[in-house]
Order: C-alpha cells, then structure tokens, then sequence
C-alpha cells in the first residue's frame, strides 16, 4: 500500500488533523483518510482519477477534516459518477451532509453509503481488512494486508507429470494429497514463498496510551494525527 498526503503543510508523520490517500496495490481504487479543503484537487495533482475513489475515512469531524467533503462529492457528481461510495465517519457524519446538502440545493446522482464507525471489523475486502477501535473517544485504525499464494511452479508440476486442472489450484492453496501408491503431494513445495502482507496503523489520539502501543505492535506504518 502507497501512502500520499494531501496536505500540503505536513512534512512529518505525525501531524494534526491530516488527510492523505491510501494506495491498495493491485487495485486501481483508493481510499481517502480525512477530506481537507481543496482535496479534490490535490488528488488529480498526484495524478489519480477521483473517480477511482471508493471509501473516505473521517476519523473525527473537525473542520480540517470535513471542510473539503462536500466539495469533493460534488466534483464527482459533476464527472458524471454512477458507481455507489462508501463513508465511514462518527456519528453526527450524516447531519453534516444532509444539511450541506439542503443548504447548497446540491443532490447526488451517485448512491453515497454511509457507515457509523465502531469498535470491530469495518472494511472486509478479500485482499484487505480494516478494523476501528475506540479509546479515549478517539479512534485508531489498523489495516491489514491478508497473506497472498506465492506462485505456482509449474515446471515442477510438469516434472510431476500432473496436468492441468483444479488440482493446480488446490496445491497453490498448501494442500497436500496422498497418491493411491503413497506418494505425497505438498502444495508448499509448489509454489513460491507466500507473500505475508502487511499492517498499518493510524492513530487519531496524538497521546500515547498502553493499549494504543499494544495494537500497533505489528505495523510497519504508524501515523499519529
């Protein structure tokens, strides 16, 4: 994963109120922690598509972190946007955009899914996860990159003498098969070292706290707002 701040002013990790982008690899969309003002803008000088954009993540709603958010959801409803968008943001989230929306008379053509945040499991993708905790009234998120198949060998299945078929995907997956004869099929020895994935953590609290280091202890990135 690929990290881009989008504020301009931030030239550390640590910072308050920061908004940056979320890069999954092997994804062409993005997510978005935080919508500062000018956003929109900001993301298409990084030279990403906002239409790409599926999830924005607003940790708490200070006006550095919700001053761009209509304007961004605006900009996609102008580009002709269909596809639907999720949002993830504490409770009081949806007030701000219905009356944002009343206010500025502004409807959009797109379905805008709008989720509460809570202590558990928020975003389950097949390759990613994303958990929320709540301590202190603060909230700290830890993303997890599941761990991936290594490649299949398939000269070593050719020299096997195996043809293709499902068992090429069963062996990628580590399981292992027992020949009428008693030969032993490992699908560890045909595939390539799996990829153990990675863990990110963002922390909205800027105090340092036991269970906070507890929950990071195996992130690789760590970014304090």
């Amino acid at each position: 994963m690929h990290i881009n701040y989008l504020n301009r002013r931030i030239s550390k990790f640590k910072h308050l109120n920061s908004s940056f982008i979320l890069k999954l690899i092997a994804f062409k969309d993005f997510w978005i922690f935080n919508c500062c003002e000018g956003c929109q803008y900001r993301i298409i000088d990084k030279g990403l598509k906002i239409n790409n954009m599926s999830k924005i993540i607003i940790t708490n709603l200070h006006i550095n972190n919700i001053s761009g958010l209509l304007g961004l959801l605006s900009s996609l409803n102008l580009i002709g946007r269909i596809k639907a968008l999720h949002i993830y943001g504490p409770v009081g989230l949806k007030y701000y955009l219905d009356l944002g929306k009343k206010y500025s008379h502004t409807n959009f053509n797109y379905i805008v899914y709008i989720h509460i945040l809570k202590t558990g499991l928020v975003i389950n993708n097949y390759k990613y996860r994303m958990y929320s905790l709540l301590i202190n009234n603060q909230y700290q998120f830890i993303i997890i990159q599941l761990e991936e198949y290594g490649t299949f060998l398939l000269n070593c299945a050719k020299k096997n003498y195996l043809t293709p078929g499902p068992l090429y995907g069963k062996l990628k997956k580590g399981l292992i098969f027992i020949l009428p004869d008693g030969y032993i099929l490992n699908g560890y020895k045909f595939t390539s070292l799996n990829f153990l994935g990675n863990q990110f953590s963002f922390v909205s609290n800027p105090y340092c706290s036991r269970k906070i280091v507890e929950n990071s202890l195996f992130s690789s990135i760590i970014i304090y707002q």
